[in-house]
């Protein structure tokens, strides 16, 4: 569902406002996309989206490669994503295998923490944690 991004009718004490909002109406651009998550599946889905002046952006829909950054190596390589071990952000997230920046993730090389914001880079990019 998309988000309403404009000013309220009603003033802090529960009072209506008058001109001009009672006759402004919402815009287009006060209308947010929908939320769309990042979740862990069998190939990496992307989709794209116009924001305003024709520019756009790339969120990912499904991961399943990860950039990795491994320091002790000084290397990054590509690993193969499997499940989302834990995210501060929400616990439902960890329940519904949703990949956001902060979340440890469980790939073919060993628990990553993510880097990158799936939602905003289009990609996921991780550093390898010491166990």
């Amino acid at each position: 569902m998309a988000k309403w991004h404009g000013i309220s009718r009603r003033k802090p004490s529960g009072g209506r406002l008058k001109r001009p909002n009672r006759y402004r109406g919402k815009r287009r651009t006060e209308v947010a996309s929908e939320n769309q998550f990042a979740y862990v599946g069998e190939e990496d889905a992307r989709k794209n989206y116009r924001k305003r002046a024709g520019s756009q952006t790339v969120r990912l829909l499904s991961v399943n490669q990860a950039n990795v950054s491994i320091p002790k190596e000084g290397r990054t390589v590509r690993a193969t994503v499997t499940n989302v071990v834990g995210n501060d952000a929400d616990p439902n997230y960890v329940r519904r295998n949703i990949v956001t920046k902060g979340a440890i993730v469980d790939t073919d090389l060993g628990r990553v923490r993510v880097t990158s914001r799936p939602g905003m880079h289009g990609v996921v990019c991780g550093v390898l944690m010491e166990e």
